[in-house]
């Protein structure tokens, strides 16, 4: 099955109005190539501004909470960041699992909350580097999608992200054999829990993708894209991501 290439930024806690001007020349990028999603997490205080800004970009939010309101004081639900213009949003990032202590349950009940206010979700995954090293990569990423991946699970709104924590913002990532496993992995894991549905389901790498590596990555057999952190912060360093992925 074709899958689109999908190049999705996070912003994570970055950025001002002052740096909106950065989404402009990335929604040029896209528009100028057709065949690539463009997406791009940005903090909750940018969501309507760069909405408004940039209506042809796909704006998202970085987090939701799972409950649609009530006392959860400094949270935002799925049906706020939607009010304000984000369109989709991620859950089960390898930072809120190791800085908030989130669990996949957690990222299963947010998810849910954001496909009921139809946004779209980006599901991330992934192991710690001492899981890695004692040989547990794939027992982890397999029990993280069995323990997340939400009912109806299905590529129109759902995608799921690779990402090994001990690459995160570090410049370190795995060989292309390894991402090429996990992703593989993944598929299947999906495959048994969701059945066919598992094909159009995109499957991201994310960890230190830049633009010199993000060609070979991308050529990687089942990945459909990149999940990419500090390199969408200015266009610079962004757009040659999308160039690599509308050259696959």
């Amino acid at each position: 099955m074709t899958r689109r290439k999908l190049v999705a930024g996070n912003w994570k806690m970055n950025g001002s109005r002052a740096a909106l001007g950065e989404l402009e020349a990335i929604a040029a990028a896209a528009a100028a190539s057709p065949a690539v999603d463009v997406m791009v997490a940005v903090p909750f205080t940018l969501i309507a501004p760069a909405a408004e800004r940039v209506p042809a970009l796909m704006i998202g939010a970085e987090d939701v909470h799972e409950a649609d309101s009530g006392a959860h004081t400094g949270c935002v639900s799925a049906a706020m960041v939607r009010e304000a213009g984000a369109r989709f949003t991620i859950v089960g990032h390898s930072e809120r699992r190791h800085d908030q202590h989130e669990t996949s349950q957690d990222a299963w009940a947010k998810a849910a909350a954001a496909h009921r206010h139809g946004l779209q979700v980006i599901l991330c995954c992934g192991e710690t580097g001492a899981e890695r090293d004692a040989g547990r990569a794939e027992r982890v990423v397999q029990a993280q999608i069995e323990k997340s991946l939400p009912e109806n699970a299905a590529g129109d709104w759902l995608t799921l992200a690779y990402e090994p924590r001990w690459a995160i913002g570090t410049g370190a990532t795995p060989t292309l054999e390894d991402i090429a496993a996990i992703h593989a992995i993944a598929r299947a894991k999906m495959r048994k829990l969701i059945g066919d549905a598992a094909s159009g389901v995109r499957i991201l790498y994310g960890g230190s993708v830049t633009g010199d590596n993000a060609r070979a990555i991308m050529a990687t057999p089942d990945v459909d894209g990149a999940l990419v952190g500090g390199a969408s912060l200015t266009a610079a360093k962004f757009v040659p991501i999308i160039a690599a992925a509308a050259a696959e």
